[in-house]
Formats: structure tokens, sequence, C-alpha cells
């Protein structure tokens, strides 16, 4: 019991302080440098999914025709999933826009190998609609091509408040911007941003439409011996979810989608065959996502380690102490904008992984997140 406790709390410090930490000391001694040609511009299809989004679709419109991108070599192309509603309608009224359609609603990952299919660029960006851009975002994303050993390029996240204005970014997404440069210079991210993020045409070719694309896509890249870089001049401006029930289902479906990517892509986690991305991919996502059982076990042989007194009593309480915060913030705030940061801290991370555990058991009773419905923001 003893070992079980101690192994439990050594792998929750690992995958969230460990890691960064090996990490930060490999960029000490390991950096890559990716030859980025701010005049490279390559034929680029720039492809946006959708599904009844017409309550957002003309400001999506009106800010990808801002882009800054040579007009012959940029083709826009809108996807929608089988939308019900008037999007379709709106973007036909734009003579510079393509519209690809599916017969049926088969998800956002089939509507996206549909616009491939009818797409001519060499370079593919993808985006959401809810996700804003600056007019050099394409010119900056696909200056890392210029590079022989990119496959793909992520964007860095952004918050914008209702106004416009930039939006203090919460400690999680900070520390995931910081943890996705370290893997950058490093070796290669582990995931792309879904919201904005650029691929060779090459390695979209194995397009899967039953797994998320943000992660499948790095991973296609590795099999290719390809790169996957996060840009810091590149952002991908999108507004804060009010609502938290909704954040809470997102990132369900978020995790659920990237367990299904993992599970069908066991082989990449042998590191005699993909070395230091082997041990990228286990620590960065496997080892974040069993958290949520870690932190169950210790926290039960920490009940029955209670009768050896000392430390363990400590910890014990220090436990209460950290899951009491977390229900506090969620009992006692009824604006979580107001809550004291320390106090969100704990109910951030608790948010997290019990996102996470739910995903565990509805990935386990065999459910899939195949269909997707875009989030109001």
């Amino acid at each position: 019991m003893t070992a079980l406790f101690w192994f439990s709390i050594f792998a929750v410090v690992y995958a969230y302080f460990g890691y960064p930490a090996a990490l930060f000391l490999l960029s000490r001694y390991r950096r890559r440098k990716i030859k980025r040609d701010s005049s490279y511009r390559p034929a680029v299809s720039f492809i946006v999914t959708v599904h009844n989004e017409e309550k957002r679709i003309k400001d999506k419109i009106t800010n990808t025709l801002a882009l800054d991108y040579p007009p012959e070599k940029l083709e826009i192309i809108f996807a929608s999933d089988a939308s019900t509603d008037a999007t379709d309608d709106i973007v036909n009224g734009h003579t510079r826009l393509k519209l690809v359609r599916p017969a049926q609603r088969k998800g956002k990952e089939y509507a996206q190998k549909c616009a491939i299919d009818q797409s001519s660029g060499e370079i593919l960006v993808f985006s959401d609609v809810a996700t804003i851009l600056k007019e050099n975002a394409i010119a900056n994303i696909v200056a890392n091509f210029a590079d022989a050993s990119v496959g793909c390029v992520s964007s860095v996240d952004r918050f914008i408040e209702e106004d416009g204005s930039l939006s203090g970014e919460g400690a999680y997404v900070r520390y995931e911007m910081f943890l996705r440069k370290l893997e950058s210079e490093v070796n290669t991210l582990v995931g792309l941003s879904g919201s904005f993020f650029a691929a060779r045409r090459v390695v979209c070719n194995d397009w899967a439409i039953d797994l998320q694309s943000d992660f499948n896509t790095v991973l296609n890249s590795m099999r290719r011996n390809l790169k996957g870089i996060l840009d810091f001049n590149t952002a991908g401006y999108y507004k804060n979810i009010a609502d938290e029930k909704k954040e809470f289902h997102r990132k369900v479906r978020t995790v659920l989608r990237g367990i299904s990517v993992l599970a069908m892509n066991l082989s990449l986690l042998n590191p005699l065959k993909y070395g230091l991305f082997s041990w990228q991919l286990f620590s960065h996502k496997l080892c974040r996502w069993l958290v949520p059982f870690f932190l169950s076990t210790a926290f039960l042989s920490n009940i029955i380690l209670l009768f050896s007194g000392g430390i363990y009593t400590v910890l014990f309480f220090l436990q209460i102490l950290f899951y009491a915060l977390a229900g506090s913030c969620i009992l006692f705030s009824q604006n979580l904008d107001r809550a004291n940061k320390l106090i969100k801290i704990p109910y951030y991370f608790i948010m997290v992984n019990g996102a996470i555990a739910v995903a565990w058991w509805k990935f386990f009773k065999g459910q899939r997140a195949v269909f997707w419905q875009p989030t109001e923001r």
C-alpha cells in the first residue's frame, strides 16, 4: 500500500511537472532550429468546417476574406457538415468561397476529408468558425513549411473578451502553451490547436474520418519522419466559454476523441522505432489521461495509511484541503471570474481531471465522439 501511494503521487507530479522539467533540461542541450522563410508563398487551401453556423459565419467570412495572402494562391473552402440552417446559402453568396457539403452528416473529420479531396493547395490550413485570425496569419503559419522537416504547424491559443480585447489567459492554457513550446524546441509537438493548424498535403493523404484531426495529424507526420511545431508568431483568437457546464462537456469530448486516436496508434509508443517521440506521447498524453486514476489510488491508499500516522496524516490533510478549495469555488462562487486565483487553480485541476474520468468511462462503454456540435462562446 505504501508503494502504491508513493507511485501514485509520483505519477501525478511527473505528468504535470516532471515531464516539463525534463523537456526544459533537454532544451538546454538540444534545440531544433526551423528554417523559417517569411517570403515563402506556397499554394494554400484554407478549410473551415461548419455545422449550423448561420449566427456566426458572416463574421468568419469577413475575417477570412481580409487575410493578407496572394489571392491566386489562396483557395478558401467552407466544409459544411450537412448544415440544416442558412449556413450553406450564406457561403454560396460569396463568389470567392467554395462550399463543400457531404450528402449526410458524418462528423467534422468526414467534412474535412471531403474538402481535402476537392482542394488543390500544397499546404492545407484548418480553422474553426469561432476562431478569429489576424491578416498575416496564413503567411505566418506557412512560412514554417520552407523547412522540409516540418510536417504540421500549430498556432498559439489566445482568448478575447466580448469587446474584442485580449483576455487574461488561465493558468492551464499558459501551462499548455509553455509545454508545447518546449516540445517544439526539443523535438516535435504531440498535439495541435484544433482551432487553427496547418499541414502538408502528404500528411493529410491518410485522413481518418473517425479520429480527432488535430491530434492524428501529428501522428501522421511522425510516421513520415516529419515534425510538428508551434509557431509563436501565429495565434488563433477565440472567446472564453462563459458556461462552465459547456466547457466541461467540451473537455470530455476532446479527451474522448484523443483517447480514441491513441488507442488506434499504440505502436507509436514503441521507443525502439519512434525514439524521443514515444516518450513524449507517453508522458504528455497517456500519463496525463491516467491522472484521475492516480489521484483516486493516492487518496484511497492514503486513508489506509492513516493508521501509520506521521507524514501520511499530513498528506491526507493536504489532499482534503485541496479538494475543499476546489469545492468552495463551485459552492460559493456564483461568478467564477471573481474567485481568487489560488482557489481557481485547484478548481480547474479537478474540473479537467473530472472530464478525463468521464471520457474514460464513455470510452470503456464503447462511446465515440464522431459528431461534434460547435460550442457557443
